[in-house]
């Protein structure tokens, strides 16, 4: 490997091990992929990054399910190969779609799952504080929410408006009738 793709190679690498997402490997395997002009067989990656095939299949399998790499079929040859994505935007709302909406989707559900446990509590007042902090949760998560709606749909979210979409929020909106992505729209 060339100086300039190692420095690549390894910076991506040093990025994904960091991200919580890919591992230092992926990012690395990503690095080398996306340098490259032609897609490359499971064996060359393994020869350019000095890893083992196990090590290396394992870890594109993780790339293909986050859609940041593709296989391929290349002419003449038995063998797969793979090429990097190169259209980071609908990476990106792969992402954020996987990772980041079914997260506040999971705590929206917790909040109304809460709300809904929240008779067999005993003290009045001890209800109206918790049913305060979920729906000022709740306000947070569905604006969060609309704004990576947004960010996946190709469409503009600023942050304030973000905030107008937080203050105009009701309870019913969590409700398991409405979806949380629709609030905003």
């Amino acid at each position: 490997m060339d100086r300039v793709t190692g420095i690549f190679v390894d910076g991506m690498g040093a990025a994904a091990a960091t991200s919580g997402i890919l591992t230092q490997l992926q990012g690395r395997i990503f690095g080398l992929l996306y340098l490259h002009d032609r897609a490359l067989s499971l064996d060359e990656i393994t020869d350019e990054l000095q890893q083992s095939k196990s090590n290396v299949s394992v870890q594109i399998r993780g790339l293909l399910d986050w859609q940041l790499v593709r296989q391929l079929r290349v002419a003449g040859s038995r063998r797969d190969h793979y090429e990097a994505a190169t259209d980071f935007w609908r990476v990106m709302q792969a992402i954020v779609e996987r990772r980041f909406r079914w997260n506040l989707r999971q705590v929206l559900a917790t909040a109304d799952e809460t709300e809904r446990a929240l008779t067999s509590l005993p003290g009045m007042a001890e209800r109206s504080m918790v049913a305060t902090r979920l729906d000022a949760l709740r306000s947070y998560f569905l604006a969060v929410d609309a704004l990576l709606g947004a960010l996946t749909q190709g469409e503009p979210m600023t942050s304030l408006r973000m905030h107008e979409v937080a203050q105009h929020v009701t309870p019913t909106r969590a409700s398991k009738r409405t979806r949380p992505h629709s609030a905003g729209r």
